[in-house]
C-alpha cells in the first residue's frame, strides 16, 4: 500500500517514488546490483611449514590451521590451486636450536623457508609463492630485526633482509613480502633482487604494520610466543596514525614496492581505503591470525554463525578497496563458493 500516513505524505511523496529496496526484492536482483563480491581469485593462502617428514599439527589457538611438513605443505599448494586460489605465501616454525641473536639461519640457502618453496615450485608451478625476509622466525628474541642493547638495529637488519630476499628468490618466490618494517628495507631488497638477476621478482611491501594486540596466535604458530623481549612499538606502525601509514607507503613505492599491504586487516579498513584511493596501486589486506581466532572462539561457542561472519568479513576488505586477502580461511571459503 502507498496511502497517506497520518499527519501527511505518502511514501512514494516522501521518497519521490525513490524505493531502494526495489533490488533487494530477491535473490537474483541482489546478486546483478552487488558493488563488491569475493572470488577465489581474491584469496592467499598463508600456511605455517614445520620441520619433519608427513606430519601436520594442529595450531592450538587456531582451531582448523595445521603446521606442515615440506612434503604436506606442497599437498596444501596443489589444493590450493585445484581450488583456484593464486598464491600461498609461507611461514616457517623454525627449531629454537638454530635461532641467534642476528637470525643468521635467515641467510642459510637450505634453510626451510628456501626448501619448501623450491619443493612448491618443483611440483606445483602454476601457483604462486609469497615468501617474507623478515627476521622474526629466525631470532631468539622473536623481533624482526637484529636486537643490540636493547634496540632494533635498522640498517645491520636492512641488509640481512635484503641477502635473505635474494636466496628466497633464489630458490623460487615469485612476491617477496618483508614484514619487519625497517626504514629503506624495500629499496635495499629491490636493489640486491635486481643485482642479482631478479628483475621479475616482485615485492609487496608490509607497509602499514600495525603494534597490533592482534598478533599472538600467530606466535604461537612460528614458535616466537614465548620469546618475544619486549614490544614492537618502535618499528611498527601505531595504531592511531593512518597519515604515517600513507606516508610509508608512498616511500616505499618510491622505494619500488608492486604491492602494498595492511595488517591486520579489520580495524584498520579506512587505511585499506586511503591507500586505495589515494594511491591507486594494488592493495592486500591480512587478517591476522587475532582476527581469525575471535571468529572461531565466538563461533564455537555458539555466539553467532561463524561462516556468515567470516564471510560478511572478507566482503568487507573487499569493499574498502582491496584487490586481495590474506586469510587462514582461503580453502574454506573457496570451497563455500563452488559450491
Amino acid at each position: 500500500m502507498t496511502g497517506r500516513h497520518q499527519g501527511g505524505r505518502s511514501v512514494d511523496e516522501i521518497t519521490g517514488s525513490r524505493r531502494l529496496r526495489r533490488m533487494r526484492k530477491a535473490d537474483w536482483s541482489r546478486r546483478l546490483v552487488r558493488e563488491s563480491a569475493l572470488g577465489p581469485d581474491d584469496l592467499i593462502w598463508p600456511i605455517f611449514i614445520m620441520e619433519g617428514e608427513d606430519k601436520a599439527e594442529q595450531v592450538g589457538s587456531m582451531p582448523g590451521v595445521e603446521r606442515f611438513t615440506i612434503d604436506r605443505a606442497v599437498l596444501a599448494a596443489r589444493e590450493a590451486q585445484g581450488l583456484g586460489i593464486p598464491a600461498v605465501a609461507i611461514f616457517a616454525n623454525i627449531p629454537h636450536e638454530r635461532k641467534d641473536q642476528t637470525g643468521s639461519h635467515a641467510l642459510d640457502a637450505d634453510n626451510i623457508i628456501n626448501r619448501v618453496t623450491a619443493a612448491i615450485k618443483a611440483e606445483v608451478p602454476g601457483i604462486g609463492v609469497i615468501t617474507d625476509a623478515a627476521l622474526d622466525p629466525f631470532t631468539d628474541h622473536g623481533h624482526d630485526g637484529v636486537l643490540r642493547d636493547g634496540i632494533i638495529v635498522n640498517d645491520e637488519t636492512v641488509g640481512i633482509i635484503a641477502r635473505a630476499a635474494v636466496l628466497q628468490a633464489d630458490a623460487g618466490a615469485d612476491i617477496i613480502a618483508p614484514s619487519d618494517m625497517m626504514d629503506g628495507r624495500i629499496g635495499a631488497i629491490r636493489d640486491a633482487l635486481d643485482a642479482a638477476g631478479h628483475q621479475d621478482v616482485a615485492i609487496m611491501s608490509y607497509t602499514a604494520k600495525f603494534a597490533s594486540a592482534c598478533y599472538g596466535p600467530y606466535r604461537e604458530a612460528i614458535g616466537t610466543g614465548g620469546l618475544l623481549k619486549g614490544d614492537k612499538k618502535t618499528y611498527y606502525v601505531d595504531p592511531g596514525n593512518s597519515d604515517e601509514a600513507v606516508r610509508e607507503a608512498e616511500a616505499d613505492l618510491d622505494e619500488g614496492a608492486d604491492m602494498l599491504m595492511v595488517k591486520p586487516a579489520l580495524p584498520y579498513l579506512d587505511v585499506c581505503y586511503r591507500l586505495k584511493s589515494e594511491l591507486r596501486v594494488p592493495v592486500f589486506a591480512y587478517q591476522v591470525s587475532g582476527e581469525y581466532a575471535m571468529i572461531e572462539a565466538a563461533a564455537a561457542n555458539g555466539w553467532i554463525d561463524g561462516e556468515k561472519v567470516m564471510m560478511e568479513k572478507l566482503v568487507a576488505f573487499k569493499r574498502a578497496g582491496c584487490d586481495g586477502i590474506l586469510t587462514y580461511y582461503a580453502p574454506r571459503v573457496a570451497r563455500l563458493l563452488a559450491g
